[in-house]
């Protein structure tokens, strides 16, 4: 019954749905034939020419099949206005009724078809389509018929008889009485079958309401069969007319007769079913005879292993509750099975891990084997009587036995031989070194790890010793600490050494003497042959000083050509003598370079201490200066610190050391610079910083240094490379408080900053905490401070460059080889020395060196600089030869930087 309340309920939705179908395909073909009728020629043109009666004459042949054809009732021609210009069709009462005007005023404005649906007398359903002429609208046309055709279609598709039913409509004396329902005060226009179908209406007016029977369809029985009636709105209902519907009546008899033949067979089976259970009664006794055969059946699982199948034998014959003795035996038996797979299973994974530790013990052995016998170490296992109860391959090879018959040997008599022979193995676990003689004979170092092992001889304690041969390593330390104290190159003592060794010598009570040696012409070998040939000069004079004087005191290489000779306990005649066989000896060793031939000859300084110099400091100042002053001596070439004209000149150069050394720690330094321009354009490019010392008298008037008067003595003393990161550091800061990022400084440095391998580390810290570009720094060096030591300055040159800062090469042209070493040296500034620059109109010769270094530094990429241009007729001359940049007092004399501390 409820799929048959479903089924009407889809059935009277799907109803709904076939009148809107049916009343929306009437519009549409009323619509499409009022098209085809407005687009008459004959039509649009009488009704542009206002033509009344050619309105009417244009559709006169035409209307008979219009109206025959397409069941059209009635055809109206209505005019802008709304009024009716012509009309074809039924003239009866209420069939030409004209709709609501509202409707035909909105199809005129909009100028688009539209269809309406009327029911007052009989229902009818119109449709006005525009009348376009000329692009503009004359008029419409309008046709309609009666919904006869809608009823006829939805009657022949359902099945179901319906009625055309109106409503609010009063009763009229010429109304048909049987037509009328007085209990919705409607009036059925229209029905199929009317003598059947009106009086069943009529009875479901009286069981349900209008509102009612719209929602929920009505059962009406008459006549020994059941109907049910529907009713469905037609479209929607217009104020102040009357509303319609189709009432659909449906005959569910035969529904009605299966529901009742299904429900009595349903009862039938019922009965059967109960029947059938009563049979099953009879075979409820055979169900624990069939579980007992099943058990026997299973048991005998337990001892073939089966347990699988016998569980699954028993596991679907287990009784629900409540449970009897049959459940409990079977239960038991699955427990057993249970028990006695798992211990099974058991069995087995022990099995499996016990071959698995085999294995895994295979491996170990195997492991341990071939790593003592692989591996480059000593190992020996012995006992607390030092018996050796194993050793590796490596250990046998080394002491040239087999490792089989080192067992049973004294481990301390074949490996450990100790100057104490009573010292205990076991009492010195740990790291312990021994020498041991290999088979080859060389003495080995070798260092041994003890450790005590447990479980190796059962009771006894027995001793693992593993023994690294560190005879290399051994060498190696031996070589760095020889090479800590030692000249790489000569293999003499470094200057390291050779001043921790003047430290300990000079103490008060202490006399001695010291040398001080200088090679001549050592550069011009370095510029002729190149460094190499250099190299091999100075192996030649420390091989003669070593072999010859080596035992007599301390010699050193200082750096570059320079060394020194530390006497203990010597006097002056003592010193003297050794300058004087060492002068003879260094005389006589040349060197052949490229076929010329370069002897050797050296300048030797001698000073005493206490003498002339209590300290250190002061004795290596003293003998410097008086290697100098040999340098002025030809014939001797040794000179002894001895005149009071030469303590004089030495108590002058302790003045400088002095005031440098104030001037570093009290900021007696100023910064000047000079600007460096082009020639082109003489627009300033960069400034190089020059260098001038404050010095305050005992009246307080302060006065400026130059540098010539106090470098040479920093250099010989040493403190040029502190003045050197002095100027470099408050240039960096000069840069960084002017705030200018096009501002470049060229700074100078010198040779023994050029042999400082701590420059760069430097220079890169100081960049880095002023926040200076390095591409505003130009470092700038003498061509003779850079080849002095050609290889440790043309490293470092090229770090410096490496890290962004340009590099200038001064004084360039004075040396025999200058254009060999532009190509080696890392610079981007070639500054053209000032000899060459200041005669330059004059000399022809001066001319020719500038266009070749010009043309020479442009094939390597390098700009040119010009120094010491004085005035303007030089500037032309460098600007026809090419050079890049120029400076001098023409351009600008040096001025003072004030950069406050």
């Amino acid at each position: 019954m409820g799929q048959f309340s479903s089924h009407q309920a889809a059935n009277q939705q799907s109803q709904r749905l076939q009148i809107e179908s049916a009343l929306r395909s009437s519009a549409g073909d009323l619509k499409q034939l009022a098209s085809i009728v407005a687009s008459s020629e004959s039509l649009s043109k009488a009704l542009e020419e206002k033509d009344r009666e050619g309105v009417a004459q244009s559709l006169k042949y035409q209307w008979p099949t219009i109206q025959l054809e397409a069941g059209v009732d009635d055809l109206k021609i209505i005019g802008l206005n709304g009024r009716p210009v012509a009309s074809y069709g039924d003239k009866t009462e209420g069939s030409s009724a004209t709709p609501d005007t509202h409707w035909l005023a909105h199809v005129i404005a909009n100028e688009q078809p539209g269809d309406f649906l009327r029911c007052q007398q009989v229902c009818r359903q119109y449709a006005a389509v525009p009348i376009l002429s000329n692009g503009s609208n004359a008029g419409i046309v309008m046709v309609s018929r009666s919904l006869i055709e809608v009823m006829s279609y939805f009657m022949g598709s359902s099945g179901n008889d319906i009625a055309l039913i109106l409503n609010n409509r009063k009763k009229s004396f010429g109304d048909e009485e049987e037509r009328w329902i007085p209990d919705w005060g409607a009036y059925s226009l229209a029905v199929t079958h009317k003598e059947k179908t009106l009086p069943i209406i009529k009875s479901a007016a009286k069981a349900a309401s209008l509102e009612s029977i719209m929602v929920k369809p009505v059962s009406i029985f008459r006549d020994g069969e059941n109907f049910e009636v529907s009713l469905i709105p037609i479209g929607k209902s217009v104020p102040n007319l009357e509303a319609g519907y189709f009432a659909s009546v449906e005959n569910v008899s035969k529904q009605l007769s299966s529901i009742q033949t299904t429900t009595r067979t349903v009862f039938v089976v019922a009965l059967a079913g109960w029947g059938f259970s009563e049979v099953l009664l009879l075979f409820v006794l055979w169900k624990p005879v069939q579980r007992i055969r099943a058990l026997t059946e299973a048991l005998p699982g337990l001892a073939t292993g089966d347990y699988t199948r016998m569980r699954s034998a028993l596991s679907g014959r287990r009784g629900e509750e409540p449970r009897d003795e049959i459940d409990v035996l079977v239960d038991s038996a699955l427990s057993l099975a249970t028990q006695l797979e798992s211990l099974e299973e058991e069995v087995h994974q022990r099995g499996e891990k016990l071959e698995s530790q085999v294995l895994e013990l295979r491996k170990e052995r195997d492991l341990i084997g071939n790593l003592m016998n692989a591996a480059q170490v000593l190992v020996v296992i012995h006992d607390d009587t030092g018996t050796v109860q194993l050793a590796n391959r490596y250990a046998g090879k080394m002491v040239g036995q087999d490792e089989h018959t080192l067992e049973g040997a004294a481990f301390r008599e074949v490996f450990y031989k100790l100057g104490n022979s009573t010292d205990s193995l076991t009492a010195s676990f740990g790291q312990r070194e021994s020498e041991l003689m290999s088979q080859d004979g060389q003495l080995k170092t070798i260092v041994w790890h003890h450790t005590a092992l447990t479980e190796w001889a059962g009771e006894r304690q027995s001793t693992i010793s593993v023994g690294l041969d560190i005879t290399d390593r051994k060498i190696a330390e031996m070589r760095l600490s020889w090479l800590a104290n030692r000249d790489p190159l000569t293999e003499l003592y470094n200057r390291r050494y050779f001043e921790k060794a003047l430290q300990q010598a000079v103490l008060p009570g202490a006399r001695g003497a010291m040398l001080y040696m200088d090679l001549d012409r050592f550069k011009e070998v370095n510029e002729l042959g190149g460094h190499q040939a250099g190299d091999q000069l100075l192996k030649l004079v420390s091989e003669t000083l070593r072999r010859e004087f080596g035992s007599q005191g301390v010699f050193a290489r200082l750096g570059g050509d320079e060394f020194a000779v530390l006497l203990e306990r010597s006097n002056a005649e003592a010193a003297v003598g050794l300058a004087k066989l060492m002068s003879e000896k260094l005389e006589n060793i040349s060197l052949d370079v490229d076929g010329q031939r370069h002897r050797t000859a050296a300048s030797i300084g001698i000073a005493l201490y206490p003498d002339h110099g209590p300290t250190p400091k002061e004795l290596m100042a003293s003998a410097d200066f008086a290697m100098y002053k040999a340098k002025e001596h030809v014939s001797s070439r040794w000179h002894l610190l001895a005149s009071s004209r030469d303590r004089d000149v030495l108590q002058e150069r302790l003045y400088w050391e002095e005031k440098l050394r104030h001037a570093l720690k009290y900021e007696g330094f100023e910064l000047w610079h000079q600007p460096i321009a082009k020639v082109t354009d003489s627009a300033v490019s960069h400034y190089e910083i020059l260098l001038r010392m404050r010095i305050d008298d005992d009246e307080g008037q302060s006065s400026i240094i130059s540098p010539g008067a106090f470098i040479p003595i920093a250099e010989k003393s040493g403190l040029i490379v502190d003045v050197d990161r002095w100027v470099l550091t408050h240039s960096l800061k000069l840069i960084n408080r002017l705030r200018d990022p096009s501002l470049k400084l060229a700074v100078n440095l010198s040779a023994q900053s050029l042999r400082d391998e701590t420059l760069t580390r430097f220079l890169k810290d100081g960049l880095i905490e002023h926040r200076v570009s390095p591409s505003q720094l130009i470092v700038e060096v003498t061509e003779t401070a850079a080849v002095t030591d050609f290889s440790t300055a043309r490293c470092i040159l090229q770090e410096v460059r490496d890290m962004g800062c340009s590099v200038a090469l001064d004084d360039f042209g004075v040396g025999f080889s200058s254009f060999y070493y532009l190509d080696q040296l890392p610079a981007d500034y070639i500054k053209i020395d000032g000899s060459f620059v200041q005669d330059l109109p004059d000399s022809r010769r001066s001319q020719v060196i500038v266009k070749a270094v010009v043309e020479i530094a442009r094939g390597f990429g390098k700009k040119t600089v010009a120094e010491f241009v004085d005035r303007p007729e030089i500037v032309d001359m460098l600007r026809e030869s090419g050079v890049d940049y120029m400076q001098g007092y023409w351009l600008g004399r040096p001025t003072s930087f004030d950069i406050g501390g």
